[in-house]
C-alpha cells in the first residue's frame, strides 16, 4: 500500500503512473463504440476481428523499433508524446469512412499504443532503480483503474453524448490536459543505460531473458483468452442465459486484477520478484480448477483468483526484464513484453481452435497446463539466479 501512497502523494511517480491509466481510459472509451462502428460500415464479426488484428499488428511492429526511439528521444518525452499521440488518434477509428481505412487507422494507433506502452513501463523502471522504490505494481493498477474509468464511467455517460465523436474528443481532451499537469517531474529523465549494453542482443544475454518472456507469452495469452472467452464459457459451460450475469466472470477479474496490483508492490518489496510470481502462478492454478468445476459461485470465485494471481506477474517480468544486467530498461520491457504481446494476440483464436475441437472447457484446461508452466519455468530461473 505504501506504493499508492507514493503515487498518490508525489508527482514524481503520479506523472508515470496517470499516464497507464490514461493509455486504457482512451481504450475503454473506444470499446463503447465497436458495436456502433461495425453496424456504420456494415461489417461483420470476422471483418471486425480483421481490423482489430490490424491494431494487434501495429503494436507487434513497433516493439523492436520502441526502444530505439525512447533511447535517441529519452524515455520522459517518449512518455508524453506517446499517450498524447494515442489520444489525438484514437478520434481517428471513429470516423472512419470505409473498412479499408478503419484497418489502416487501427493499425496507426497500434504503432502509438506499443511505443506508449513500453515507454512508461521504461520510465517506472528508470525511476524504482534511482530511487529504490516499488510502484511498478501499483502504476499497473492504474492501467486497470483507466479501463474503469473509461469502460465503466464512460457506459454511464454514453447516453449523454448524441455524437461519438464527441465523447471521444472529450476524453482525448481530459487526457492530454492532465497529462500535460502532472508530466514536467518525468519529462526530462533520459532512458538508463547499462555498461557494455548493445545495439544488438549478445546470446549470454538472450538466455536471462528468454526465460521471462516464456512466462510473459504464457501469462499474457492468458490474459488475452480471458478477456475474449470468459463471457462464452460462461453462457456455454456454466449455462448462464443472463447477459449480465455471464459478465460476472470477467468482472471478478478485472475487479481482483486492480485490487492485487495496487498492493502488489509491498509483497514485492518483502518477497521479492520471483517470490510473488510463484505465489502469483499458485494463486492463479487454484482459480483454473475454480473455474472448471462450471458451477456459477465456484467459477466467478475462480476468475476471481486467476486476476489476482496474474495481477502482480507482468509488473514483476517488466520489473525483473528493466534491471537485467547489460540489457537498458526499453531494450528488455520491449524483448520481454514482445512476446507478452504475442502470446495476447495468438490466445484468442488459439483456444477458439481447441473449443471446437471439444469444448470451451478444454480450452480453458489448457489455461491451468498454460499457468503450471509459468510456474514451473519461473522456478527454475529463480534457482539459476540464486546461485
Amino acid at each position: 500500500m505504501n506504493s499508492l501512497y507514493l503515487i498518490i502523494t508525489k508527482l514524481r511517480y503520479f506523472g508515470p503512473a496517470w499516464v497507464f491509466a490514461s493509455l486504457n481510459i482512451m481504450t475503454g472509451t473506444w470499446v463503447l463504440y465497436i458495436p456502433a462502428v461495425r453496424a456504420k460500415l456494415l461489417i461483420d464479426d470476422a471483418q471486425l476481428g480483421i481490423a482489430l488484428f490490424c491494431f494487434a499488428l501495429g503494436t507487434l511492429i513497433m516493439i523492436p523499433l520502441s526502444s530505439l526511439i525512447i533511447e535517441k528521444l529519452g524515455v520522459g518525452k517518449v512518455t508524453f508524446m506517446g499517450i498524447t499521440l494515442f489520444s489525438l488518434l484514437f478520434l481517428m477509428p471513429i470516423v472512419a469512412p470505409s473498412y479499408l481505412l478503419l484497418c489502416i487507422v487501427l493499425f496507426v494507433v497500434g504503432l502509438s499504443a506499443c511505443l506508449t506502452d513500453i515507454a512508461m513501463n521504461a520510465l517506472v523502471s528508470d525511476i524504482e532503480q534511482e530511487d529504490d522504490i516499488h510502484i511498478m505494481s501499483a502504476s499497473h493498477g492504474f492501467f486497470s483503474l483507466g479501463g474503469v474509468i473509461g469502460a465503466g464511467i464512460g457506459s454511464f455517460l454514453i447516453a449523454y453524448f448524441q455524437v461519438p465523436l464527441f465523447h471521444m474528443l472529450c476524453a482525448s481532451l481530459f487526457v492530454i490536459i492532465t497529462n500535460i499537469l502532472v508530466c514536467k517531474e518525468y519529462i526530462t529523465i533520459t532512458v538508463k543505460k547499462e555498461e557494455g549494453s548493445k545495439k544488438s542482443f549478445d546470446p549470454k544475454l538472450i538466455k536471462p531473458l528468454l526465460g521471462l518472456t516464456i512466462i510473459a507469452f504464457l501469462i499474457m495469452g492468458s490474459e488475452g483468452a480471458i478477456e475474449h472467452w470468459s463471457k462464452l464459457y460462461m453462457q456455454d459451460i456454466v449455462n448462464i442465459s443472463s447477459e449480465k450475469v455471464s459478465g460476472f466472470g470477467f468482472v471478478a477479474f478485472s475487479l481482483m486484477m486492480t485490487l492485487g496490483r495496487f498492493f502488489g508492490d509491498a509483497v514485492s518489496k518483502h518477497f521479492g520478484s520471483f517470490v510473488i510470481i510463484i505465489g502469483g502462478c499458485l494463486i492463479s492454478a487454484f482459480g483454473f480448477f475454480a473455474v472448471l468445476s462450471s458451477t456459477l459461485i465456484l467459477t466467478v470465485i475462480g476468475f476471481g483468483l486467476v486476476g489476482l494471481g496474474f495481477s502482480v506477474i507482468i509488473p514483476e517480468l517488466f520489473r525483473l526484464a528493466g534491471k537485467t544486467h547489460g540489457v537498458s530498461s526499453a531494450e528488455g520491457i520491449s524483448f520481454v513484453a514482445g512476446f507478452g504481446y504475442l502470446g495476447f494476440l495468438i490466445s484468442p483464436p488459439f483456444l477458439g481452435l481447441l473449443s471446437r475441437i471439444d469444448s470451451l472447457k478444454l480450452s480453458f484446461t489448457t489455461l491451468l497446463i498454460a499457468t503450471v508452466i509459468a510456474l514451473i519455468v519461473t522456478f527454475f530461473i529463480s534457482k539459476r539466479v540464486s546461485k
